[in-house]
């Protein structure tokens, strides 16, 4: 049963990877960036200060960092312990693909920039909900479309970057809620 569903995942990769073209792989590396966001970071930073003040800000920074920094190593936790080489490093995928990333990693399962991004803006939609009620829409839309960078430039399977998006949704949310405890417990009023 796993090894079909790895076949299909790796169908799926060849299927979605080879969509691509020169024309368009300028973009995709600039959405896969790392730093590209930053700007939005900075925004979304900037909203949560407008809408909340600067003692609430304060604590989601710390919030934030938490998080990132606590989704980024259980990824890490993931792909030391699954092992799963990357669509770049398998054989019988890396002669099929388009592959225009800088640097091919070693593991795969899951993706960081999927588990980030969706923790980002899972945590950032709903803080800023009751100021901006569709912001989260375009927040995962965004998240979405860093996860697909992965599968365009050829560094994630469609199952790492799903496993990423679920995992940083539900990292998302209880950091959110970890953040409405910190202002209720500091008796933070915004």
């Amino acid at each position: 049963m796993i090894d079909q569903l790895i076949q299909y995942d790796k169908a799926l990769f060849l299927f979605l990877n080879n969509l691509g073209t020169v024309t368009w792989d300028g973009l995709w590396l600039v959405i896969t960036h790392k730093y590209t966001f930053a700007p939005l970071y900075g925004i979304l930073l900037f909203l949560m200060y407008k809408k909340m003040g600067l003692k609430p800000l304060l604590l989601f920074i710390i919030v934030i960092v938490l998080m990132i920094t606590f989704t980024d190593q259980i990824t890490n936790v993931f792909k030391r312990g699954f092992e799963r080489l990357r669509p770049c490093r398998t054989e019988g995928v890396m002669e099929q693909m388009r592959y225009i990333a800088a640097y091919c990693g070693k593991f795969s399962f899951f993706s960081g920039h999927s588990s980030n991004s969706m923790a980002a803006a899972v945590f950032a939609g709903l803080l800023l909900r009751p100021y901006i009620k569709y912001l989260i829409f375009v927040l995962l839309f965004w998240s979405a479309m860093v996860a697909y960078s992965r599968i365009y430039v050829g560094v994630h399977f469609p199952i790492d970057i799903i496993c990423g998006m679920l995992f940083g949704a539900f990292s998302g949310f209880c950091f959110y809620k970890l953040a409405k405890y910190g202002l209720k417990r500091f008796d933070i009023v915004y």
